[in-house]
């Protein structure tokens, strides 16, 4: 009787564990949705979106979805990420294929954080999604891309304040990314940024060429979720 009763116990665990995944799985997919229904992020920002560094360099920065951006500033982030990418890409398994890069650039899904200087030139962006990623919520970083006259001046490490303020009001468990190797500034960029390797990047001898790198971010206090599966989590700013 005894080893039934202990059989009983594992089966219920193994319930009670494939429950509390399927829970955790639909309350990050739910936040995805929340999130992707959101038409504004800056109030979950705004004092983030306006940057002085110590040259008296002023920037300010818009969210806009792909299908609300301008057609120039597209052209312009399209542009900007062949000049600064192509060369990496053609070194690398990957290769460059720009009808490939663009049709990324311009999914639906997609979110751009765009800043300009105080004369209104487009200095840096960032293409980022809201998305499930390996059963977790994530808000995922595809591109961060910088002006050569705005860099080493700040303004990348806060691209990814924003980046991660929105992550965290939004519920999203990370920021993650993919890093080229073989880009040895971009690697230490990020992680003076605080990234590390993910838990989800692929062993180096299955690809020698990029890594994922990710932030964990911690909620708040208030996004604790609760045990009682009828109190669900509140998205800021919904």
């Amino acid at each position: 009787m005894g080893k039934k009763s202990t059989t009983g116990n594992k089966n219920k665990e193994k319930r009670q564990a494939r429950k509390l995944e399927q829970r955790r799985i639909a309350d990050g997919m739910s936040f995805v949705t929340s999130a992707n229904k959101l038409k504004d992020l800056s109030p979950l920002c705004q004092d983030l979106l306006v940057y002085n560094n110590l040259e008296s360099m002023e920037i300010n920065m818009c969210i806009q979805r792909v299908t609300e951006l301008d057609k120039d500033v597209l052209n312009w982030a399209i542009s900007l990420t062949e000049r600064n990418m192509k060369r990496l890409y053609e070194t690398c398994a990957w290769g460059w294929n720009k009808e490939r890069k663009v049709e990324e650039m311009t999914d639906d899904a997609a979110w751009y954080l765009i800043a300009r200087n105080n004369d209104n030139i487009l200095q840096a962006f960032s293409h980022f999604r809201f998305d499930m990623d390996f059963g977790e919520p994530v808000l995922y970083c595809y591109e961060v891309q910088i002006e050569e006259g705005g860099r080493r001046k700040g303004l990348g490490q806060r691209v990814m304040q924003v980046l991660e303020r929105l992550a965290r009001a939004t519920h999203m468990r990370c920021v993650r990314l993919t890093a080229l190797t073989h880009n040895p500034s971009a690697a230490a960029f990020f992680k003076a940024c605080g990234y590390s390797i993910d838990e989800t990047s692929p062993a180096k001898e299955y690809s020698a060429h990029y890594e994922i790198l990710s932030k964990y971010i911690e909620p708040t206090e208030d996004q604790v979720p609760s045990t009682d599966s009828s109190n669900r989590i509140e998205l800021s700013g919904s």
